[in-house]
């Protein structure tokens, strides 16, 4: 039976060394997935990096009764990897207000064939593109969310925002996602 995250952390703490190990062989996936979306794929290792060093220097910080561990250490990444995009000059989480005029006209128009509609829309490529064009804010809701199946709660807690505002943003995040497949689509 696997040791859960709290286990490990009270392990490591311990002095067992190998139970940080399987917090990062556990996390480094999950972790990738979510970075790679705003850094890209060439940059994704150094913030991920970046990540579990923070982690490990201030894991002795970290509180089993405040809050879970998959929380805390997704809390560092994006605040690491909102320090990586400023380093960088480029846009931030925070800084990306929904700005419908300038959202519509970075939209490609492409026109397909009904038969190939549904081929497109489960196409993962496809998905990936068009989330690209959806405002960071929104986007790591998503991702959180469904890839991360975390909850309203918990995303809450990584972004620092009221759970209501999270709502808020998923739902933004569906209507814009909606309105780029069906503009893509038409």
């Amino acid at each position: 039976m696997d040791s859960s995250d709290e286990d490990l952390i009270k392990e490591y703490l311990s002095g067992n060394q190998d139970s940080f190990k399987i917090l990062i062989e556990r996390y480094t996936t999950p972790l990738y997935n979510f970075i790679v979306r705003f850094v890209g794929v060439d940059n994704a290792p150094d913030v991920i990096q970046d990540v579990f060093i923070k982690s490990w220097k201030n894991i002795n910080k970290f509180d089993i009764l405040k809050s879970h561990f998959k929380t805390w250490i997704f809390t560092i990444a994006r605040n690491t990897t909102t320090d990586y995009l400023r380093k960088k000059k480029m846009q931030t989480f925070s800084s990306l207000d929904s700005d419908e005029d300038s959202f519509e006209n970075n939209i490609k128009d492409e026109t397909i064939l009904p038969d190939e509609e549904l081929s497109k829309i489960e196409d993962k490529e496809f998905l990936n593109k068009t989330l690209e064009k959806i405002s960071p804010k929104y986007k790591e809701v998503l991702i959180l969310y469904y890839q991360e199946e975390m909850t309203f709660v918990e995303i809450g807690r990584v972004l620092s925002k009221p759970t209501n505002t999270v709502k808020s943003y998923h739902h933004r995040a569906i209507l814009e996602l909606r309105k780029l497949i069906l503009h893509q689509n038409s």
